[in-house]
């Protein structure tokens, strides 16, 4: 009998570690050094290398107010327009790793955080997060971001109001074992997607924090171990910077850029090129987001199916 249950057992412990299907992500075939590096450093936080990078804020600007004319949106929307670009032209920097293995997650999601009371500055922080839509336009993704706004800043309970709630009605003991338990499910692909994945914000593509609304600055952020995701961005006040152009010295609006990135997603050249695409366009908005034409005739799609 004893010896059953141990086969029993080992069978069980080797189709756990067989699994290598996941709901969120497509398991990716590196070179044999890529795949050795998740063992060497094993979380994210040992594997964090920091960008340090500016943006001329002024085009930006200038495009949100033109689109105000038209419907609401604000620096943080072109933002989170910005890196869907980025992520769509640079896919490897939508990849993931869980369990030792690196995936490539299945759709692009962003995460941002935002106030949940508007002008209230002793107001919680809160997490919305978004699935990126192909073909999407950047006048359709502010509408969707401003509704989800809505429903955070309106008294109805979100996913993450219950999961915190239960949570924090569990015992100390019991939530260490619950969390250690959860990491175990999600280290074995075995995690529920409807019941944590789809909804939690940390399972994300990129969390995107928006200091400059609070009246700060950029902040390096380190990454979260709870969930899978390899991208955080801050970005800071605008304020003016004296900058080179030509060879003169002159004084613009500056937006500063800080990401945090975890380097077992992939190398740093392919970081470097989606982490362009996302300055570029916010540099060029009338190029890549378009909508200011009264008629809509200048509408084009965000972001598109990648072809790796």
């Amino acid at each position: 009998m004893f010896w059953t249950v141990v086969g029993v057992l080992f069978v069980v412990w080797v189709l756990m570690n067989l699994k290598k299907t996941r709901a969120d992500g497509e398991l990716v075939q590196v070179h044999p050094y890529r795949q050795i590096m998740p063992f060497i450093m094993q979380g994210r936080n040992e594997s964090i290398v920091y960008y340090d990078d500016f943006a001329n804020a002024e085009p930006m600007l200038a495009y949100i107010e033109k689109a105000r004319k038209r419907f609401h949106c604000d620096v943080t929307h072109g933002i989170v327009a910005c890196v869907n670009i980025g992520l769509a032209q640079q896919p490897r920097m939508n990849q993931f790793v869980v369990g030792r293995r690196l995936y490539r997650r299945k759709h692009r999601q962003i995460t941002f955080s935002m106030k949940r009371k508007k002008l209230d500055k002793k107001a919680k922080l809160s997490a919305v997060k978004l699935e990126m839509e192909n073909g999407e336009t950047f006048e359709g993704l502010c509408e969707r971001i401003n509704g989800n706004i809505k429903v955070e800043r309106s008294d109805k309970k979100t996913y993450l109001d219950k999961e915190l709630g239960f949570f924090n009605m569990v015992p100390r003991p019991i939530m260490n074992g619950a969390v250690t338990f959860l990491n175990w499910l999600d280290y074995h692909n075995l995690l529920p997607y409807g019941a944590f994945i789809k909804g939690d914000a940390m399972y994300t593509s990129c969390f995107i924090a928006n200091l400059g609304s609070l009246g700060m600055g950029a902040a390096y952020h380190h990454l979260y171990e709870w969930g899978n995701c390899p991208l955080f961005l801050m970005f800071g006040k605008i304020e003016d910077r004296a900058v080179v152009v030509d060879g003169k010295v002159i004084v613009r609006k500056t937006m500063h850029l800080r990401w945090s990135y975890d380097e077992r997603i992939d190398d740093g050249l392919s970081s470097s090129h989606g982490m362009a695409a996302v300055k570029r366009a916010l540099e060029d908005p009338e190029e890549w987001l378009g909508c200011l034409a009264e008629d809509g005739s200048d509408a084009k799609p965000l972001a598109f199916e990648p072809a790796d």
